[in-house]
């Protein structure tokens, strides 16, 4: 489901970049396949020096179909940021990269909190963030980090998961799956 970024993957991906309802949602906008392939070179030696996380979302098949990234990492926490082939939106790929992805940050990589800041505009993935139980608007908890990413055009919701909220809500979730094995046994 998810592998460390390769610059093999880039071709690919790319195709998938273009496409008008996922260009503009992206954070590393490439004009061109080059450019591309240069910010993706430049990603992976980011994280090489500790800056990002981010991983290729693969489909059933291996195939790269998006990328999910934790940028501007500091003190355990990070900006989530996350995009998905226009094929592949409403199929559930992008639930299945979240868990595994934050399962890595959380319980391998040592981080605490994953901020998404949301484009106001951006309706769908606003109510996408508001749907999961663990993720807690913090507009008004995280006023001045709020303030600093609606500085430019843009505006911005934000909303935050932390790991303890992650690690109860999965905790719970897989009890209740296995209380209903038990009943169906």
């Amino acid at each position: 489901m998810l592998k460390k970024r390769d610059i093999h993957d880039s071709h690919a991906l790319y195709e998938h970049i273009v496409h008008p309802d996922v260009f503009p949602f992206v954070r590393q906008k490439a004009s061109s396949f080059e450019e591309y392939l240069f910010l993706t070179k430049q990603t992976i030696e980011a994280e090489e020096r500790g800056e990002l996380i981010s991983r290729t979302i693969l489909d059933e098949w291996g195939s790269p179909i998006g990328t999910i990234s934790l940028f501007d990492i500091q003190d355990k926490a990070g900006f989530l940021g996350t995009w998905l082939g226009k094929p592949y939106h409403g199929k559930g790929y992008n639930k299945l990269a979240k868990d595994a992805f934050f399962h890595e940050l959380f319980y391998e990589l040592d981080i605490e909190t994953i901020f998404l800041r949301i484009r106001k505009q951006n309706v769908r993935s606003t109510k996408a963030a508001q749907k999961l139980p663990y993720v807690v608007n913090a507009n008004e908890t995280r006023a001045s980090l709020l303030e600093q990413i609606n500085n430019g055009e843009d505006l911005f919701n934000l909303f935050e998961i932390t790991k303890d909220l992650y690690t109860f809500y999965t905790y719970h979730h897989s009890l209740e799956a296995d209380e209903h094995q038990l009943k169906e046994a």
